[in-house]
C-alpha cells in the first residue's frame, strides 16, 4: 500500500509522514522530491525551474514507487505537493492503473493556519540567512506563493481524500491517515517535550543548503 501525503507548502506533509513511519511498522519512507533535487543538480540553473514540470521527474517518481510498492512487503509514504491534475495522473494515477494500492490524502487547512505555519518554518531556517545561505527564506516565499493555489486544487473531488488539519496535532493527522487506510499504529508515547525535539530533528534533517 502507498500513502501518498499531499498538501500545500508547509501544511505538516513531511512531519505526518515521519510520524506515520515511526508508529507503523515495517513502512518507509519514499521522498518524490528527492528525484527532483537529482533533476536540479544535473542542471544548471537557468535550466531548473519547477522540477514537477519535467517528464523525467514524474517518469522517476512512478518508476521508483512502482518498484519499492512491488518489492517491499510493507506500507510506503510518499509525502509530496502535487496539484497540477494531469501530473498527479502520471503519478498517482498511473500508479492504481498499475494495479497498486494507492491512499492519497490532501491535508488541508484555512489559508491564515498555513501562512502561520510557513512563517513559523522560515523563522526555524532563518540562521541559514546569518551562514549566507538565502535559498530556505526563498523558497519559503515561492511557498507563499502557491498556497492559494494549493488549496483551491486541492479541494477538488480529484484529490480527496481531505484531511482538515487546522484543530489537528500532527499525531491526531496521523491516526487519521492509518484509521482511513485500515493500518493500525503503534501507540504514541512521546511526552509534549519529546514530541517538540522529534518535531523540529525533523525539520532540521529537512533543510537544504543547495
Amino acid at each position: 500500500m502507498l500513502l501518498w501525503i499531499n498538501g500545500p507548502f508547509g501544511g505538516g506533509k513531511t512531519q505526518t509522514a515521519h510520524e506515520l513511519q515511526r508508529r507503523l511498522p515495517g513502512s518507509v519512507l519514499c521522498d518524490p522530491e528527492h528525484v527532483g533535487f537529482g533533476l536540479h543538480r544535473m542542471t544548471p540553473p537557468h535550466l531548473r525551474g519547477d522540477f514537477q514540470d519535467h517528464q523525467a521527474w514524474r517518469q522517476g517518481v512512478y518508476e521508483v514507487l512502482d518498484l519499492v510498492l512491488t518489492r517491499h512487503p510493507g506500507p510506503v509514504i510518499a509525502p509530496m505537493t502535487i496539484t497540477e491534475p494531469a501530473y498527479f495522473e502520471e503519478t498517482v494515477g498511473r500508479l492504481r492503473e498499475r494495479g497498486h494500492d494507492v491512499r492519497h490524502f490532501a491535508l488541508l487547512a484555512g489559508r491564515e493556519t498555513v501562512l502561520r505555519r510557513l512563517r513559523e518554518r522560515a523563522f526555524g531556517r532563518a540562521v541559514q540567512v546569518v551562514a549566507g545561505q538565502g535559498a530556505a527564506l526563498r523558497r519559503e516565499s515561492f511557498a507563499v506563493s502557491k498556497v492559494d493555489l494549493c488549496l483551491a486544487r486541492l479541494s477538488e473531488p480529484q484529490f480527496a481524500e481531505q484531511v482538515w488539519t487546522d484543530d489537528l496535532t500532527m499525531h491526531q493527522v496521523a491516526d487519521h491517515i492509518a484509521a482511513s487506510a485500515g493500518l493500525a499504529l503503534a501507540p504514541n508515547t512521546d511526552g509534549p517535550l519529546r514530541a517538540r525535539l522529534r518535531r523540529a530533528w525533523t525539520g532540521v534533517r529537512h533543510i537544504r543548503f543547495d
